[in-house]
């Protein structure tokens, strides 16, 4: 549990988020306007988001835990691990973060400071695409925190990075950054009619890999239903 206030561990939260969303809207438009070439835009995209992960995870990690996703606070609650009553101000600070971060990124390029996206991604493989980046996440955050504690900043910055190449969907597993994605009409956009069925394999994906790693990682010998985080 941390020993940092509601106070603190919310603007942790807030401040993780945007930096994180500016991150993903800021390189994906410099990407876009130094190539023509869809695959290296990606590419740039893609170190761009993982090495910012591992740094914000780093440094407020210890504040917060470094949630940003509104899947993971929810993975959290779930476990006994964040306290319940705090669930609705972490999601809170992560959309409002990341709303902050869309804007930031806009204001930085020159773009409209906000501005419904165009981008179509729908469709049963994409839906499938979030629900396994987000079982991944959290498996990997799970197992991360029983194993390997101190490797975790480095273990989801590059489950993300790989995750953005394997999956249909480029990986966005986050609720909060999936919302913040659906105002900008740029590289790593996303339309808001396309919102519900990202959000929804997210959640899904999320809690499935809480039964899963609760029972993958609890020893034979070891009380039966002992959370895992």
């Amino acid at each position: 549990m941390s020993s940092f206030d509601l106070s603190r561990r919310l603007v942790a939260e807030g401040l993780g988020t945007a930096m994180l969303v500016g991150t993903v809207v800021g390189s994906g438009i410099m990407a876009a306007s130094l190539t023509q070439d869809t695959a290296l835009a990606l590419l740039g995209n893609t170190l761009a988001t993982g090495a910012m992960l591992v740094v914000l995870i780093t440094i407020l990690g210890p504040i917060s835990g470094a949630h940003f996703n509104p899947a993971v606070s929810l993975i959290f609650a779930l476990s006994r691990s964040l306290p319940q009553r705090d669930l609705v101000g972490y999601v809170a600070a992560q959309i409002a973060g990341g709303i902050i971060g869309t804007i930031t990124a806009h204001l930085m390029f020159d773009h409209t400071v906000l501005e419904w996206s165009t981008k179509v991604r729908t469709g049963g493989g994409q839906w499938l695409a979030e629900w396994v980046a987000t079982f991944g996440l959290v498996a990997t955050v799970l197992a991360g925190i029983r194993f390997e504690q101190k490797s975790v900043p480095w273990l989801v910055g590059l489950y993300i990075t790989a995750a953005y190449w394997f999956t249909a969907s480029t990986s966005f597993a986050n609720p909060a950054v999936a919302l913040a994605r659906s105002l900008t009409d740029t590289f790593s956009g996303i339309r808001p009619l396309d919102l519900p069925g990202f959000i929804a394999a997210e959640l899904i994906g999320a809690v499935c890999a809480l039964f899963l790693m609760t029972w993958l990682l609890q020893p034979s010998n070891a009380p039966k239903g002992k959370p895992v985080v």
